[in-house]
């Protein structure tokens, strides 16, 4: 957090504090996704200065919501655009306890849900499919600087991506990052039991099958200027040559102590390879914690249907609750992309 406390020192979060209460509108857009020859789904998350309808309960019987204004009017000005992607069977919505805190500080937020990895139409062989999730981050940035509802709102100088496990590694392939197909292969042929693993193994998905030429290509953005990715999964196939390469400001979080941090999303020998990356750990927490809050019955139900993941388990002993991890991580996750956006170009 030494960052973050310089920051504080300096007075630069005094004006966009994570805890600030200034009023978040957002929508529900469907846009275009040339990669895809498809449209996808995505949710915005913006200042707003006028009051809105809030947003309905849902009906997530896991999740907890965080409250904002559904369909309120921008407010006036350009802000800083932070695209966001979420994980391997996650979903945009279920990042809205950040996105909220983010576009309360100042940032527009947008995020896709990714065909083929989100919640309710995850599947195996889709997953290894990392291309298509880079190039629907590039389709909502492209969407929204060509639209005139949002482009004169955007601060295109001023472009983050933020990743959670496979969104991740998705925000670190537009960084410029470029995976190793046989290296991944091999990495799972010796860690059987770890989760992205163990997920191709249910769908006997063989990763040599995978075609190698988009698994291996750029998929880098220029317009992205920033990425901060969270417990970032393939690490363990990205190549030195590429990490090397990255020539913009790289924040790593891996939640954890160092010695609990799984192989799979271990981080701090990836960061060791990029120039001037920032990496810094989350004790008192696990992987999952940076999920939505569950709902108090939430674990009840998942065991009804049968789920075995720990969804709602935090570290054990329970140090901290969920709710006091999400306040660290979002003031980490604002601090550095703050930090970025303040330098001379």
């Amino acid at each position: 957090m030494r960052l973050l406390s310089l920051l504080l020192a300096a007075g630069l979060l005094a004006a966009s504090s994570v805890f600030a209460a200034d009023p978040v509108g957002t929508r529900t857009i469907e846009l275009p996704a040339p990669a895809r020859s498809a449209t996808l789904q995505m949710m915005i998350w913006y200042p707003t200065g006028s009051a809105g309808t809030p947003v309905p309960p849902s009906r997530d019987k896991v999740f907890m919501e965080t409250p904002a204004l559904k369909d309120a009017p921008i407010a006036e000005g350009s802000f800083p655009l932070v695209l966001i992607s979420h994980g391997s069977g996650g979903s945009i919505g279920n990042l809205d306890w950040l996105a909220i805190r983010l576009a309360a500080a100042g940032f527009i937020v947008a995020g896709p849900n990714h065909p083929g990895t989100t919640r309710g139409d995850s599947t195996p062989p889709d997953t290894t499919k990392l291309w298509q999730r880079s190039a629907d981050l590039s389709d909502v940035l492209t969407a929204l600087s060509a639209d005139p509802a949002w482009a004169p709102h955007i601060d295109r100088k001023h472009v983050g991506a933020l990743g959670f496990s496979l969104g991740g590694h998705t925000v670190m392939a537009v960084a410029g990052v470029r995976a190793d197909r046989e290296a991944y292969a091999r990495y799972c042929d010796e860690e059987k039991t770890m989760a992205d693993c163990v997920w191709f193994a249910s769908g006997k998905v063989d990763l040599r099958g995978t075609d190698k030429h988009l698994f291996e290509q750029s998929n880098r953005d220029p317009r992205i200027r920033s990425v901060v990715a969270i417990d970032p999964s393939v690490v363990r196939a990205f190549t030195s040559e590429s990490l090397r390469s990255i020539d913009i400001p790289v924040h790593i979080i891996n939640i954890g102590r160092p010695e609990t941090i799984p192989i799979a999303v271990r981080s701090d020998d990836i960061a060791a390879e990029i120039p001037g990356a920032d990496y810094q750990t989350v004790d008192g927490a696990v992987h999952l914690s940076f999920l939505a809050e569950c709902r108090p019955d939430a674990p009840d139900f998942l065991k009804s249907i049968g789920e075995t993941d720990p969804i709602c388990e935090d570290a054990p002993g329970k140090p901290r609750t969920r709710a006091e991890i999400h306040v660290q991580m979002a003031a980490m996750i604002e601090a550095a992309f703050l930090a970025d956006f303040a330098r001379k170009e």
